[in-house]
């Protein structure tokens, strides 16, 4: 029986990958500091939430296979420097993600957006039509017990690849360690401020991401994003290496309905927005190279209802629809905003975005904003003021965020209660709602929220 233990077991998607192998039959142990819902009932349901909060040095020991380091821990963790002593391997997420599926076709989705919902039309698909196959995605998706899958007999996965470090241990992106044999990237927009302070230096990840595409193998991009196309054909790139350009699929949005047009024929989904016209396409060149045809993949997306938390439909009436959505980078707040007010052209919208991550509370990196809310009737920014303490950033004026967004009508707000005031006294007859954040915007319930808009 192999022994693994994770150090930093508690985090969303680690301790996903410790269910995971404890179903493939593995003793598996962990410790974490501090471990949050839902990961703690998880962890418990199948016996391996940890019974103290704390580091266990003596938790390590020559008998452990493998140690596996979650990004929520220390290079000075007492249980790193134990294993280290020790002499044990010790992973990464990717690279002990690689180590299960050395010998499994691995298609990896990056992209500075739409790449969950990529990820999520395909594993739809595969579903769908029951194809064996194993996973590791972002989020949760419809139809998936948790986000990591690993077997013995699928022939394939599918990784949701990110630019982020592998790692305390190794700067290296995530998508690098899986060693792809089918790449994607969307789109490229300048993220993760505090790890790539440098724009040109962001780019250079997916360009290296394209270029370790290797012999046989397959790189697909987005032709409509410039920096995605030049990254995925530059020199770099093997000369036998397939290059797959795709772009938006023809669509039409009909009284509040999106259709895809496949030729003569038109077939309605429930998911809709241009980017998500882009992700479809995107999804249907993946799913072809791993033997899905084009008339499967059809039948298959019409009943794909989105991923969790992407342009999720909160609630409804018959005159509003409250939507929330995960967007909190300059390129998924604008497409999102853009995507409701074209589904519903004839309703007002009002567009809230949470500053949530380092880099949107930075000031250096606000400007990237200029101009994403444009699309709403009445564009919302909010932030936290102890979030930007606790971050250790330089506290952010109203101006200096209606400056950096580039709209003087952006209407700003640092308290969750004067927010849901406002919200509570609009008149939302003909009038949607767009709740946008990686965060809570301060523990706001969006159910509860959502029936009182929807009441008023």
């Amino acid at each position: 029986m192999m022994k693994v233990h994770f150090i930093a077991i508690g985090g969303s998607i680690m301790h996903n990958l410790a269910v995971a192998l404890a179903q493939k039959g593995y003793q598996v142990t962990g410790s974490d500091d501090e471990i949050y819902e839902p990961s703690a009932t998880r962890l418990r349901s199948f016996g391996l939430l940890p019974e103290q909060e704390g580091w266990f040095p003596e938790k390590i020991t020559a008998e452990l296979d493998a140690v596996i380091l979650g990004m929520h821990a220390r290079k000075d963790n007492p249980e790193l420097h134990k294993a280290q002593e020790l002499g044990l391997k010790v992973y990464s997420f990717p690279e002990y993600i690689y180590e299960q599926s050395k010998n499994k076709e691995r298609v990896v989705i990056a992209g500075s957006h739409g790449k969950t919902t990529i990820t999520a039309m395909i594993v739809h698909v595969l579903n769908f039509h029951q194809k064996k196959f194993d996973y590791a995605v972002g989020a949760t998706l419809a139809g998936l017990d948790g986000t990591v899958r690993l077997t013995a007999d699928a022939p394939v996965i599918i990784i949701e690849g990110d630019e982020y470090y592998s790692s305390p241990l190794d700067p290296t992106p995530k998508f690098m360690r899986y060693q792809h044999h089918i790449g994607l990237v969307s789109g490229i927009a300048w993220d993760h401020f505090n790890i790539f302070p440098d724009f040109d230096e962001y780019v250079l990840q997916f360009e290296n991401f394209a270029a370790s595409t290797p012999k046989a193998g397959t790189i697909i991009y987005c032709e409509e994003d410039d920096l995605a196309t030049v990254a995925c054909t530059s020199n770099n790139m093997r000369s036998d290496v397939t290059k797959i350009a795709y772009n938006t699929h023809p669509y039409e949005v009909k009284n509040g309905k999106t259709y895809l047009v496949i030729g003569n024929n038109k077939m309605g989904v429930p998911f809709f927005g241009a980017h998500n016209m882009q992700n479809v396409n995107a999804a249907k060149n993946i799913c072809k190279r791993i033997g899905i045809d084009e008339e499967k993949f059809y039948q298959a997306i019409q009943s794909f209802k989105g991923a969790a938390k992407r342009l999720e439909l909160v609630g409804e009436n018959s005159q509003t629809a409250f939507f929330k959505d995960f967007a909190h980078s300059p390129s998924k707040i604008e497409a999102t905003t853009k995507a409701v007010k074209e589904q519903f052209p004839d309703r007002k919208l009002i567009a809230c975005a949470e500053l949530h991550t380092y880099s949107s509370l930075n000031k250096g990196f606000i400007p990237q904003y200029k101009n994403t809310l444009d699309k709403a009737d009445i564009g919302i920014v909010y932030y936290s003021p102890k979030t930007v303490e606790h971050k250790k950033l330089s506290p952010i004026s109203e101006q200096e965020i209606r400056q950096g967004f580039g709209n003087e009508n952006i209407m700003v707000f640092t308290d969750s209660n004067l927010l849901k005031d406002f919200l509570l006294n609009q008149e939302w007859a003909n009038q949607n709602l767009l709740m946008m954040s990686s965060g809570t915007y301060d523990r706001i319930d969006m159910s509860v929220l959502a029936a009182k808009v929807l009441a008023v």
